[in-house]
């Protein structure tokens, strides 16, 4: 439709609009929040538990406003499910004081300590599958890999994959809005701020 003359242009705009969907300075989750991790990067044998050798572990945090009700979300890619890499995603997603319901993962240990309200469910003791105890995290897990399946086809490489997040992210923030005219002004907006980045950056050559 815009008469591109290659793949590449049109991948290179996509990536360039991809990296204004997060505003700098937006508002982190607050109330009550759920906060998980995921993994994304196919089928993976001969690992237990959280183990990963080649996956990509994305954290998760959404806001819950109220029974079967869905807020905000954020996703980051984490480097591995240690407290560090863990309470520093929620630290940085999440407004101190709120109520962080997470599983019984001992990384979550250290989030009182950090100004929030833990709320802890052993996944194993309630009797329930994960996504009926933790449905949020879940239910956004679910669909962001659907995502990447269905509209990427899953060719979503490693050094890429932050950004996809970004704008699953943007998208589902802003999926109740009845002004998708709005929705394309505000990136806009975002995008005539943001600096800007050579195609060697985006493809990782330098």
């Amino acid at each position: 439709m815009l008469g591109l003359g290659s793949y590449q242009t049109a991948w290179t705009m996509l990536h360039k609009l991809r990296r204004a969907m997060v505003r700098p300075g937006r508002d982190r989750l607050a109330g009550d929040v759920e906060v998980d991790e995921t993994y994304v990067g196919g089928h993976e044998q001969g690992v237990r538990g959280r183990e990963t050798r080649r996956k990509a572990i994305v954290a998760i945090a959404v806001e819950i406003p109220g029974p079967r009700r869905f807020g905000r979300a954020r996703l980051r890619r984490v480097p591995d499910v240690s407290a560090d890499s863990l309470v520093g995603f929620v630290a940085e997603a999440v407004e101190p004081g709120s109520v962080v319901h997470t599983d019984g993962w001992r990384s979550y240990d250290a989030l009182p300590s950090r100004g929030y309200m833990r709320k802890r469910t052993v996944l194993s003791a309630t009797g329930d599958p994960a996504h009926v105890s933790m449905p949020a995290v879940h239910r956004v897990a679910s669909l962001l890999k659907r995502w990447l399946l269905g509209t990427h086809q899953g060719a979503v490489r490693p050094e890429q994959l932050d950004y996809y997040l970004d704008e699953f992210t943007f998208r589902f923030n802003r999926r109740t809005s009845r002004s998708r005219g709005m929705l394309f002004y505000r990136l806009l907006e975002q995008a005539v701020v943001t600096d800007p980045v050579p195609y060697d950056v985006i493809a990782r050559r330098r």
